[in-house]
């Protein structure tokens, strides 16, 4: 079994702070996303689409996409839980994780790849043909991050972690989301206290150095 890596993209890190809490280890191979070796041939033999994460099974399949890989851990070591235990936790932390996904990861995204002009042409990640970058796609995330960071802020304001009082998936989605939003200057204001709790506890733990 075989982890392809990337170490500064939100998504390979996800899977990494998620197998850390889980006590997980695996094979790891680094994929060099500056120099586009996920778009070389040999990275394109394990995932056509040219997306990092993929974890290769021992049998030769290749599971894409973090989540999917987290899930696949998740079914074979149940403990402890990261996407809840019970019917309504389970609900919980899947609501929870989808929100951050459509509407927090997936502005930072549009700013990043419709505002930088290091992304002209490469705006969807992935292999694509050549796609242009429409700047109001950026403006919208901006617009979409505004509202997005409101409204985590004020959930956080009567519990501990982002889908209840236990550390979750969507604990681990929402770090490496706002984490990865930052270092594209979308920022978390200071008004936003019960956010700004909940990131220092969750980067306070060992896993979000993973």
């Amino acid at each position: 079994m075989k982890l392809y890596d990337a170490v500064w993209a939100p998504s390979p890190r996800r899977v990494r702070i998620y197998l850390a809490e889980k006590g997980i280890t695996v094979e790891r191979e680094l994929v060099d996303l500056r120099v586009g070796e996920q778009f070389g041939d040999a990275y394109l033999a394990v995932n056509p689409r040219g997306m990092v994460p993929a974890l290769q099974l021992d049998d030769g399949e290749v599971i894409c996409e973090s989540a999917a890989i987290c899930r696949y851990f998740e079914a074979v070591q149940p403990d402890p839980p990261l996407f809840g235990r019970t019917p309504i936790e389970i609900a919980r932390v899947e609501s929870a994780t989808r929100r951050i996904e459509h509407e927090g990861y997936a502005a930072a995204v549009y700013v990043l790849r419709n505002g930088n002009p290091a992304f002209a042409g490469r705006s969807a990640a992935g292999k694509w043909p050549e796609m242009a970058q429409i700047p109001e796609l950026a403006a919208r995330g901006m617009l979409m991050w505004e509202v997005f960071v409101e409204a985590l802020d004020q959930s956080l304001a009567d519990r501990a972690w982002v889908a209840g009082e236990a550390y979750s998936f969507a604990d681990i989605t929402a770090l490496t989301t706002i984490d990865f939003a930052k270092a594209i200057k979308l920022l978390v204001p200071d008004k936003a206290r019960h956010l700004k709790r909940w990131h220092e506890a969750a980067s306070a733990r060992p896993s979000a150095a993973a």
